[in-house]
């Protein structure tokens, strides 16, 4: 087996399944660094397959320089390498994506998520050259995010195809919602990438079409059932799996009500896991959100059987098997 076939196998056994992006907690303006702490560990206690901290959950463009610091650190600290973690370190600047991902990675980060630049809407090529200068000059194992609905750009397939040739970049968070793109992406890199969707709405569908995971909103309140449902993905069983989205159906819809973490914060809160606050220009939740929330919160069953340990499956083996079962 070649160098390059042991880092992309050990890759596909490390990031996988139902990963949570946290939420940054704040008390009186602060960082509440003992809450983040306790939802780590809960987080672990519930079988969670890896955690992302500063991502767009965490608020992370209103953190300061030394608050995502403390952040990243304590995520890690915590963790104690239990399960990875991934840090948003992206900005719309190279220059400051490269000084967060460095620093990210001094503090034991597994890998870095980088959002492709925002604002300032740069082409194909600038977006190639954003992340062929981050890896030159840090040595992290990079996800890609691709979130076109908050940045206002989207990568097309042959812009992929050019950052395929940068050996850092070892998956990416797709949140576009569309379904076409895991299992085309998945035929025409095969396991080259690892894929993740970021949008749980439609995580099932991604997961059972040559996904291998999803960085969810929703398992921050329910990461046994996720990671029920991404086991059964992984074991080709679709139909288990659907099953489960269904039971989560009402709950994400109730999450989307307003921009994230807003929602999902109001819903932690409710289950005593941390403050409701958030930073501006985020405000909290309008009543109806919070009654939505409320409701669909009080009859989601989170607490499923716990389903037994598995390996992910290669990606071939998991788009023969979706074959079978669909």
């Amino acid at each position: 087996m070649t160098p390059k076939a042991v880092t992309t196998e050990r890759i596909h056994q490390r990031f996988f399944g139902a990963i949570s992006a946290l939420p940054t907690p704040f008390g009186n303006g602060e960082v509440d660094l003992r809450s983040l702490a306790a939802l780590v560990e809960w987080q672990i206690a519930e079988g969670i397959n890896g955690l992302v901290t500063c991502g767009t959950t965490g608020e992370a463009p209103t953190l300061s320089w030394h608050e995502r610091i403390m952040v990243i650190r304590k995520t890690v600290a915590t963790s104690n390498g239990r399960v990875p973690v991934i840090a948003g370190t992206g900005t719309n600047s190279t220059e400051s994506t490269v000084a967060f991902t460095a620093a990210a990675r001094d503090f034991g980060v597994d890998a870095a998520l980088i959002v492709t630049p925002y604002y300032n809407r740069p082409s194909q090529a600038g977006i190639v050259r954003h992340f062929e200068t981050i890896a030159a000059k840090v040595d992290s194992p990079v996800f890609v995010y691709n979130v076109p609905s908050r940045t206002g750009v989207d990568l097309t397939p042959a812009t992929i195809e050019q950052l395929a040739a940068i050996p850092n970049i070892i998956g990416f968070k797709d949140a576009t919602g569309d379904l076409s793109r895991p299992m085309a992406f998945a035929q025409r890199f095969g396991d080259r990438f690892t894929w993740l969707s970021g949008h749980d709405a439609t995580a099932f569908g991604f997961n059972t079409m040559g996904g291998s995971g999803t960085i969810s909103v929703v398992s921050n309140v329910a990461p046994r059932l996720c990671v029920a449902m991404h086991d059964a993905c992984r074991r080709g069983d679709p139909h288990a799996a659907r099953e489960i989205h269904n039971r989560l159906t009402k709950f994400i819809a109730a999450l989307e009500l307003e921009t994230n973490p807003v929602p999902v914060k109001h819903a932690l809160h409710l289950m005593g896991k941390m403050p409701p606050d958030v930073r501006l220009p985020l405000v909290e939740v309008e009543p109806n959100t919070a009654s939505a929330i409320g409701d669909a919160l009080s009859v989601l069953d989170t607490h499923p059987h716990p389903a037994r340990a598995l390996r992910p499956v290669p990606l071939a083996a998991r788009i023969a098997s979706t074959s079978r079962h669909l």
